[in-house]
Order: C-alpha cells, then structure tokens, then sequence
C-alpha cells in the first residue's frame, strides 16, 4: 500500500500546541490521511504534517484564516462543513477531526454522519454543558452561563446546539456509532482520571475528546 506524501511545510512548526490539540494529535496515526474540519488557521494540521508525516487536508469557512494556514504550505479550502463535506467520496480519509465545532452546526447529526461516511475514525471534541459550574451559575444567577470554554453571550454566541457529554453518548448510541475512545477533560485540556462517558465526566469535566467510528 502506498503511503502518503507528507505535505510540504514552509515553516516547521513548534512542538508546543494547545494541550487539548496535542492530545487529538496524539490520537492520529503516523503516515495516514487527515482532513481537519473547522481547520481554523492550521496549527493542529501543520502539527501532524511536520511530526506525524500525514497527508494534511483542511476545511474552513474563514477566509482569513484559510490564508493563514495556505501560507504555512498546508492544504486548506474555503467551505462550510454543513453543506461541502458531501462533495468528499465515501472513505476519502483515515480520520476526520472535529475540534470545538459540532455545537456550533445547524445538524449535527448529519455532520456526524457524513464524518464517519468520509472517514475510517472521526475525532470529536465538545465542551460540556453539564459541568457543575455552568449548572450552578444558571441555577444561582438565572442567566446563561459563561466559561473559558463559552465565552460568548447568548445573543452573540456561535454555539447553536449545546450539549452534555451525556447528550452526546445518547447521540451516538441512536447512531449506531461506536466509541472507540473517549477522554474527560479539565479546563486547561488535562485528561481526568474517570470515564469519559459517564456521570462523573458530565459533572467534573469541560469538554471531551471521543474517537469514533461505525459500528459493524
């Protein structure tokens, strides 16, 4: 089987990314093909292309920011993954990654299931709403709640379909998709040491990273 050309960087970047993105680098296997979808300016792609060696695709509805990343040597179009993530063939990638964006999709569940029709593995992280902060603060100051992890207004906010990690578990159950791995995460991106998918995650934790693929 022919490996992929690792694409052309014009500047190697640094070892040091957001610890949440090192984490859903680490997931990715090395020589494979990756399209990061909501790619922003490139820095999870340029990470894998430079010290993974994969053949790097990325989709951004930004412009500024496709240039951002194009300007860095990677491989970025200008798209909305709601309708142009149809236009890839059926198992066109080894991964897909979606990074801090499903909330913020008109469908989700079609977003979902064009990921895993496109790729082997999809790669999901959320932030959750059913942290106990964020239920304490609708609970004691009877507004919608803001953290680190959404920190917009609700009038202003991008985030359209917030979810509880158990929401999301609910989700991919009536899918029919597995979850290969999954990681609670801290508010700096630290991985915790309990279940990703159960309560104690939907509590304690401010966002989760899920892998996830088709069930046979």
């Amino acid at each position: 089987m022919n490996q992929p050309s690792p694409t052309p960087l014009a500047n190697k970047p640094s070892k040091r990314i957001r610890v949440d993105l090192q984490l859903v680098a680490d997931l990715v296997a090395p020589q494979t093909r990756v399209l990061d979808v909501g790619c922003g300016d490139g820095t999870l792609l340029s990470y894998l292309a430079a010290f993974k060696q994969v053949d790097a695709r990325g989709l951004e509805i930004s412009m500024s920011r496709v240039r951002a990343a194009v300007s860095q040597g990677l491989s970025v179009i200008q798209g909305n993954l709601e309708t142009d993530l149809k236009d890839y063939p059926d198992g066109a990638f080894d991964y897909a990654i979606l990074s801090q964006t499903l909330q913020a999709t008109l469908n989700p569940q079609a977003v979902l299931g064009d990921l895993l029709r496109i790729a082997k593995r999809a790669i999901v992280s959320l932030p959750n709403f059913g942290h106990w902060r964020i239920r304490w603060s609708l609970l004691v100051g009877g507004r919608m709640p803001m953290t680190a992890n959404l920190p917009d207004q609700w009038y202003n906010t991008p985030n359209i379909h917030l979810c509880t990690i158990l929401d999301f578990v609910d989700l991919c159950q009536s899918m029919n998709i597995r979850i290969e791995q999954s990681f609670a995460l801290s508010a700096d991106g630290l991985k915790q040491n309990y279940s990703a998918t159960g309560w104690q995650a939907n509590l304690f934790s401010e966002e989760a990273v899920f892998v996830l693929t088709r069930q046979d």
